[in-house]
């Protein structure tokens, strides 16, 4: 934080800290001078979010995320099928898995839809409820195999039941949704970046870069229409081989003025809402114990190949046996030069792992707000049930991490998670949702401080950018700062939650934003 009221910026970077008798002294062609009203911080950068197929879905498809029963979510569908036409796909996100107890069916539609297309995504975005129609048209037959441990459910007659689980199933559903064109895509993704940037947000992680992701960023940023910095890490697919290691190699050379891709990312489980995580121990289903790679050695030897090139790695790894397997894979890697290593979500993991981050220099990347906002204090939830008493409450061990020295960064994995940071921010601190003061607290010992959270958004992600000096505010630093009303660290987590963004600076360029409130933007 500094108490500066101007910057004098020179070729991007902070040439000078101070007061009025900086208009003076600097003004010359080469530096511009920024006068401020309000208190700066460092830019605060989400580590961890999904910004082209998130847009592109809020754009096109129902918000599912205030739907709880299913007697709301069939009048939700049925408006929805009144608006856009009975021949048309009805797609949707945010789906509660917790309203079908226990037992997810897509043949529900039927019952009130019959011949419908309808296609929901999961709120952890990593399976799809389909309807029968979607079922019959797309000839899927639930005998189909994939490269990775995706998988289509079926019954005990083996006729498949709607419930298709992780990426490579998905796509068989996904790539025949519409497309659209590069314009309008382009729209969708500027909405929601730049509510994003009039939280307070100076740059994202973009931990995808799948079509239209390449058209869509080159667009916005030919028009010179980004409003914050975006870093793109391609999916590495499970189970591929050195020639497609290849092509996510030869893609780091791609980026523009403000978009850049640097690292990749990959997914060595799924989620354990889903039993597709990979823990020691089966859930009380007797699931969640594979890897979602079949030849997890493959992964092994991917980062390997991707370390020698100096190219980070973000790896996707919720169980306590997928953490372990990535912290091994790594320290055999060793450093990357262009940026630490990263492990993804780690949503319930033992003592034993905690204190191997600070030992290898591994990121610990959290979610607090995927505790806070979709489970439930009281276990009744679906990921609670699965794990258990005992795993539930090792869940999001940000305070314990911290303690083991580990270098925390938080994220929100939009559109999973919330996009404001001041939200996820003070759930990390009050561990519920900031909005809800009766909510009772999920393992309120994992809380974090106001200066723990911030720079868990702010030097954490430097580090893992390859920049350790970088999220900070000094003479020579880059211009990346997010200037808000009042100073957070002397605010309760619950007022920061509205504290306004007075304005942002991205790369030394000031951008205004009236002053908004978290209000405003839901």
């Amino acid at each position: 934080m500094s108490t500066a009221t101007t910057l004098a910026i020179s070729a991007e970077h902070i040439l000078a800290l101070g007061g009025p008798e900086l208009v003076q002294r600097y003004s010359t062609r080469d530096t511009r001078i920024i006068e401020l009203d309000g208190v700066i911080l460092p830019g605060l950068v989400d580590i961890h979010t999904h910004p082209v197929w998130g847009s592109i879905e809020r754009g096109t498809s129902l918000d599912l995320a205030e739907i709880h029963t299913l007697e709301a979510l069939m009048t939700a569908t049925g408006e929805r099928l009144a608006a856009l036409g009975a021949d048309q796909w009805i797609t949707g996100f945010n789906l509660d898995v917790n309203l079908f107890s226990g037992h997810v069916d897509g043949r529900v539609f039927d019952e009130h839809f019959p011949g419908a297309k309808i296609s929901y995504m999961t709120s952890d975005a990593h399976a799809l409820v389909v309807s029968p129609a979607v079922i019959e048209q797309l000839g899927i037959t639930g005998r189909e195999r994939f490269a990775d441990a995706s998988r289509i459910h079926t019954d005990e007659q083996g006729t498949p039941n709607g419930y298709i689980v992780e990426l490579q199933a998905m796509d068989l559903v996904m790539e025949h949704y519409p497309t659209l064109p590069t314009e309008q895509a382009a729209d969708f993704v500027l909405q929601e970046l730049r509510h994003m940037a009039r939280a307070g947000l100076t740059g994202i992680h973009a931990l995808d870069f799948a079509d239209p992701s390449h058209a869509v960023f080159s667009y916005l940023d030919e028009r010179n229409l980004l409003p914050l910095k975006v870093r793109c890490s391609p999916l590495i697919p499970a189970d591929s081989g050195p020639e497609v290691w290849a092509r996510a190699v030869a893609q780091q050379e791609l980026g523009g003025h403000r978009w850049q891709v640097a690292g990749v990312k990959f997914m060595l489980d799924g989620t354990a809402d889903n039993g597709s995580a990979w823990f020691a121990h089966p859930d009380c289903y007797g699931e969640n114990t594979d890897s979602l790679w079949r030849n997890p050695q493959a992964y092994r030897e991917a980062i390997e190949f991707f370390t020698s090139r100096g190219i980070p790695t973000a790896t996707h790894a919720i169980g306590d046996a997928a953490v372990a397997y990535a912290l091994d894979a790594i320290a055999a890697a060793g450093p990357a030069r262009g940026g630490a290593h990263r492990i993804e979500h780690l949503e319930s993991i033992g003592d034993e792992l905690l204190p191997r981050f600070a030992e290898l220099g591994v990121i610990a990347s959290v979610q607090p707000v995927h505790g806070t906002r979709l489970t439930s204090a009281d276990g009744s939830d679906n990921w609670s049930i699965r794990l258990g008493r005992d795993r539930a409450s090792h869940g999001w061990r940000t305070r314990d991490l911290l303690r083991a020295k580990a270098p925390l960064a938080l994220g929100s994995d939009w559109p999973i998670g919330v996009a404001d940071p001041r939200i996820a921010l003070a759930d990390a601190q009050l561990r519920r949702p900031v909005e809800d003061p009766q909510a009772a607290t999920l393992h309120v010992e994992q809380a974090l401080t106001s200066d723990e959270s911030y720079t868990a958004m702010t030097r954490i992600p430097a580090l893992a950018a390859g920049a350790p000096a970088g999220g900070r505010i000094a003479v020579g630093a880059r211009a990346d700062l997010s200037i808000f009303a009042a100073d957070p660290m002397r605010l309760d987590p619950s007022a920061q939650a509205s504290n306004p963004v007075v304005a942002t600076v991205v790369d030394g360029h000031l951008i205004e934003h009236d002053r908004v409130t978290a209000d405003a933007l839901r």
